[in-house]
């Protein structure tokens, strides 16, 4: 139907934003963002062939059990990637905060949970949790993120603040849908049910949007533990955490 169609074309478009900040963000070169954007962008489609085939699709694929592989397996991967990698390491040291908390602008996207709740596609409370979370968190990210720029007066306190909401965001909407989704861990049975997320192009969000945000937001912890705190304590301040 259309919205999916629309849906399909808003969910690559984030993705390219996506890949593309964090491609610039970590790669020392041009060549090291090339590769980087190669490597997000594999990955995009490996979700799209898994959709495509209906793979995880709970009653011809693998189900929730295999939904539960595409959101963990890539940030496990990503995050050894990058710790392995001095050259990413580097580009984690040094990538602007601002960036990693404005990428998740994106999120605004959640406002399809909620049309979709309202068209009987998706259950209650997932869909608009969801969607309110995203919404809220994706709209906070771009203040935020100039805050971290401007290294304003608690701006620390503000990014850690937003950094824990946004987290909590997507580990709830992921619980939801997953208790929510046909099979042996459904524990919400408020119809439809949330199997249309293992179909394209719903699939995009846990399989690739959802991890990937997630890896900005251990990304900014792990910025954060080693910029100096309120109390003075740390490696660095955020002013110098940061770079232009």
């Amino acid at each position: 139907m259309l919205l999916d169609l629309l849906a399909s074309i808003e969910m690559t478009a984030c993705a390219a934003v996506a890949i593309a900040v964090l491609a610039i963000g970590f790669g020392d070169d041009v060549p090291a963002r090339m590769r980087i954007a190669a490597g997000l962008a594999i990955w995009f489609v490996l979700v799209v062939i898994l959709g495509g085939t209906e793979a995880l699709h709970y009653q011809h694929g693998l189900g929730v059990p295999g939904l539960g592989l595409a959101v963990l397996l890539p940030i496990l991967i990503l995050g050894a990637r990058v710790l392995r990698s001095p050259s990413l390491l580097r580009g984690l040291r040094a990538i602007p905060l601002s960036m990693l908390v404005g990428v998740n602008a994106i999120r605004t996207f959640g406002v399809m949970f909620l049309i979709l709740y309202g068209l009987g596609r998706l259950p209650a409370p997932f869909a608009p949790v969801a969607g309110w979370g995203d919404i809220v968190v994706g709209l906070a990210a771009i203040p935020v993120a100039w805050l971290a720029y401007r290294k304003a007066a608690g701006a620390y306190a503000t990014v850690l603040i937003w950094n824990i909401v946004g987290l909590l965001d997507l580990v709830a909407a992921v619980g939801l849908g997953v208790t929510s989704s046909p099979g042996p861990l459904r524990l919400i049975f408020a119809e439809p049910g949330a199997g249309i997320m293992t179909t394209l192009p719903w699939l995009l969000i846990p399989g690739f949007l959802v991890p990937l945000l997630m890896c900005t937001h251990l990304a900014v912890f792990y910025r954060l533990a080693g910029s100096e705190s309120p109390t003075g304590k740390g490696t660095r301040s955020l002013r110098a955490d940061q770079r232009a």
